[in-house]
């Protein structure tokens, strides 16, 4: 039998000292980082963190700590092959402090570095940590280096919002689009003529071919390990693991961009926006958790994307409602959550305070569009962007929930969630609670746009054409 992963991470701790202390954290599994421009593979170490307190600042998705901590693994067992001295800290370590700040004291003790070096952490939260560290940690240097996975810098997204009154994403997508030199012609017009399809990608499902299912990946000997240790510390978590078949290596998300860009890709366009209850992905690429986690890097995306519409004649709706994705809304909510600060986490313009329902984590509701939208939440820690914005966040919206509260539940329950992808999208797009920072208006709407966009509907006890009486459905009513 071939050795357990964790015992092979353990095995290869460095010893002696380590001139530099590289710190990767856990959605930063990028080999092309600069993180390794940075440090020499024989007088520095590499410091790798399972840590507690990353599962339970909002309690995270079996499927989610899963994906993270399973990925962390493959990341650092090809770190070791690349012959990096390693020092990872499982989450069963009966040393582990259970935090990032007592694990990297203890690395520069064990150590003794005079230098910590990490790429920009994609989380506010962490970033005050490390600030605290260059407080505590007075012996040592610490940089923090420029994060180049994305497409457009802090300083190039601060230029572009200066002076502005607001800030629309459509105008930031245009420019985005000119300077990637991206299905624009020479002059800089939109090629096709129009920059936005979105009103050509609003089909029903009803009439659609039924789309080949994503790529899953069956669990190898390192997720397998993972998951019986997710079980085991996290009793209590909530979700299931048993459909887990995500891409936590390069290899296999690489294998997965090119089954969307075969299979589904020509059809993402026009049913994007379309709910139905048999199927939990559609025609959707599915990318993002191995695009956040750094697997796949979105300039590879796009390559890739327009390549392979040019290849097999996508319609142009297709590939434009893809690439917005990745060029427009990514780099938008990610500009957006550095510029505001740790402040915008506490907004609620609209003075809402209501608890968030218990079937939100069971699932368990007669609403049936809820119950399809929340239970393919919690068997596969997943859902697509009109289920989010326009299902679970719309009925947040409308009946009053706190923003705080369901914005922390999407960063507890989807396998994608990180703090800079699903606060700004969860507080302003879906909440509007930052007065319209990120969205112009609430996206609030009736139970008969949900009747309109997918089956759910049928058979529920719930009339959406009601506004009152036993049998109103609830999105009317609070509409």
């Amino acid at each position: 039998m071939s050795e357990r992963a964790s015992t092979t991470l353990r095995r290869h701790a460095p010893t002696g000292t380590a001139e530099t202390l590289a710190i990767v954290l856990g959605d930063q599994l990028d080999h092309d980082s600069p993180i390794f421009d940075a440090i020499d593979r024989k007088r520095d170490a590499i410091l790798m963190m399972e840590v507690r307190a990353e599962s339970e600042h909002v309690p995270s998705h079996r499927q989610r700590t899963t994906l993270f901590l399973s990925a962390m693994r493959h990341f650092a067992l090809e770190l070791i092959e690349r012959g990096y001295r390693l020092r990872y800290i499982t989450l069963d370590d009966p040393e582990n402090s259970r935090n990032f700040t007592g694990e990297v004291s203890r690395a520069v003790k064990d150590l003794g570095p005079e230098r910590i070096v990490l790429v920009e952490p994609g989380e506010q939260r962490v970033m005050s940590m490390v600030r605290s560290w260059r407080r505590s940690l007075k012996d040592v240097t610490i940089d923090v280096l420029e994060d180049t996975h994305f497409l457009c810098t802090h300083d190039e997204f601060s230029k572009w919002a200066e002076g502005r009154k607001s800030l629309v994403l459509e105008y930031f997508y245009r420019e985005m689009r000119r300077r990637l030199n991206v299905l624009v012609t020479e002059d800089g017009k939109p090629r096709g003529g129009e920059w936005n399809y979105d009103r050509e990608n609003r089909r029903t499902f009803k009439s659609a071919p039924r789309p080949p299912a994503p790529r899953r990946f069956r669990p190898d000997a390192v997720t397998r390990e993972v998951m019986e240790m997710v079980e085991a510390q996290f009793p209590d978590a909530c979700g299931s693991l048993d459909s887990f078949g995500w891409p936590v290596t390069r290899t296999a998300a690489l294998a997965a961009l090119d089954d969307f860009l075969e299979n589904r890709f020509a059809r993402f366009g026009p049913y994007q926006d379309a709910m139905w209850t048999d199927q939990p992905f559609l025609y959707h690429a599915v990318l993002s958790p191995a695009i956040n986690l750094k697997l796949l890097n979105p300039r590879e995306v796009i390559d890739r994307a327009v390549e392979a519409a040019t290849e097999c004649n996508v319609p142009l709706p297709s590939l434009e409602g893809f690439l917005r994705q990745i060029i427009g809304w990514r780099e938008f909510i990610r500009g957006v959550y550095w510029r505001e600060g740790r402040s915008y986490r506490q907004r609620n313009e609209l003075d809402q305070h209501g608890s968030l329902p218990e079937f939100y984590w069971t699932g368990e509701t007669d609403m049936q569009c809820m119950k399809h939208a929340l239970g393919q939440v919690i068997e596969h820690g997943y859902g697509h962007h009109i289920q989010r914005l326009m299902v679970t966040g719309n009925f947040a919206l409308i009946s009053g929930v706190s923003p705080r509260a369901i914005s922390d539940w999407y960063l507890a329950m989807y396998v994608d969630a990180v703090d800079w992808v699903t606060l700004p999208n969860t507080l302003g797009m879906v909440m509007h609670a930052d007065g319209g920072v990120v969205g112009t208006k609430p996206y609030a709407a009736s139970g008969r746009y949900i009747q309109r966009m997918s089956n759910y509907c049928r058979g529920c006890r719930y009339d959406p054409a009601q506004r009152t009486g036993e049998e109103a459905c609830p999105f009317t009513i609070f509409f």
